[in-house]
């Protein structure tokens, strides 16, 4: 989709920038990006809630995937991004707040991105996601992924399990409510991977096949494997040619 389709205003603003680091947004990933805001064509409620939009100048983004972005209007939402979007199935904004940001380099085939309300996603580029990936941010929780993230298909990344469990006794909550994951640089999930909850990945880590990684911190340098994961191998390192 042509970036002609947007009209365009100015630069980033201090106060969204600040935003975006707050989030999990690298400063040396956004000092690198020609960003300017979306004028429209988007929805008449966009601007007159204080929602945000900005495309890099070399970031093309099919308009069905903006307009589909909403279910209900929402307030004080900021969206930045920054690749050729055009193998994202969804983006969709669940509430006030949401911030979404995907950096430059990024190819998320079939992928889908849910942010809900207060809730942030910050992708800081060059990710490779081979098929059908689902990020999902809610409650309040934070998913940010560090550069140089390989994903086979079907990785699911999710703060919460969007239903509440609890003690029948007591009315306690059993399970994560607005968690926070980070994935650092250099990780490699494999296929149907599950992370989800409280979650660190430390840099160079690898997450072999049909894992879960719930609730827990995972060092660097570590191969990870199971249900849940425990580390079967340290002191490893990865790379993408597929080499003897």
């Amino acid at each position: 989709m042509p970036t002609e389709h947007w009209t365009r205003g100015g630069a980033l603003t201090p106060g969204h920038r600040d935003r975006l680091l707050a989030a999990g947004a690298l400063r040396d990933v956004l000092d690198g990006l020609a960003l300017r805001e979306v004028t429209g064509p988007l929805p008449d409620w966009w601007h007159e809630n204080g929602n945000a939009f900005y495309l890099a100048d070399d970031a093309p983004v099919d308009p069905e995937l903006i307009g589909h972005m909403a279910l209900i209007p929402f307030h004080d939402a900021l969206v930045v991004l920054a690749s050729d979007l055009h193998n994202l199935r969804t983006l969709l904004l669940g509430g006030d707040g949401a911030m979404v940001f995907v950096g430059p380099d990024s190819e998320l085939t079939g992928g889908e991105i849910y942010c809900g309300a207060r809730s942030t996603v910050a992708i800081n580029g060059d990710i490779t996601a081979t098929r059908l990936a689902q990020v999902d941010a809610r409650n309040g929780g934070s998913i940010v992924t560090d550069p140089g993230q390989l994903w086979a298909a079907n990785v699911y990344v999710a703060t919460d399990d969007m239903h509440r469990l609890e003690d029948a006794t007591s009315g306690v909550r059993l399970n994560t409510f607005g968690a926070h994951i980070r994935l650092g640089r250099h990780v490699w999930l494999g296929r149907d991977v599950i992370v989800t909850g409280h979650v660190e990945v430390g840099d160079g880590s690898v997450v072999g096949m049909r894992s879960l990684v719930r609730n827990q911190k995972v060092p660097s340098k570590v191969a990870v494997a199971g249900t849940p994961a425990r580390v079967i191998r340290d002191n490893v390192t990865w790379s993408e040619p597929d080499l003897p």
